[in-house]
């Protein structure tokens, strides 16, 4: 396996974990933190940082698993910007609604899905 592939890889586990401390924890307390903000952004660093070694890596743009990598991204994305756009709204430890709480882990359960595609189609080359 291309060393590049082998940094993507490293990178969305990092990715993984950096957004699942943000969800959980943003699920756990209810409020917008500077925690959850922090842990979320990292995240999504890492999360297009992975993106970019494994098309440099793969040789391909566009393949299913890359169009659903990218839809989740984007999810990933939006949650981000709309987090900090409550934080900007309301305050930083601004207590968030159940609605918005859940949009965040759907937007998550689909990135863990998208993440969990691409290691079985690793794991079955």
């Amino acid at each position: 396996m291309k060393p590049v592939l082998i940094a993507g890889i490293s990178i969305v586990n990092l990715a993984l974990i950096s957004y699942g401390i943000a969800i959980f924890r943003l699920s756990r307390i209810r409020l917008m933190s500077k925690q959850v903000l922090s842990f979320l952004s990292i995240g999504l660093i890492l999360d297009i940082s992975a993106t970019v070694c494994m098309i440099i890596g793969s040789g391909h743009v566009i393949t299913l698993h890359g169009v659903i990598g990218y839809s989740s991204l984007t999810g990933m994305l939006i949650d981000t910007v709309y987090s900090y756009r409550l934080a900007g709204k309301r305050d930083i430890n601004a207590t968030v609604n159940p609605r918005f709480i859940r949009g965040s882990q759907l937007a998550y359960f689909y990135w863990v899905m998208a993440y969990i595609t691409g290691a079985l189609i690793v794991m079955t080359k």
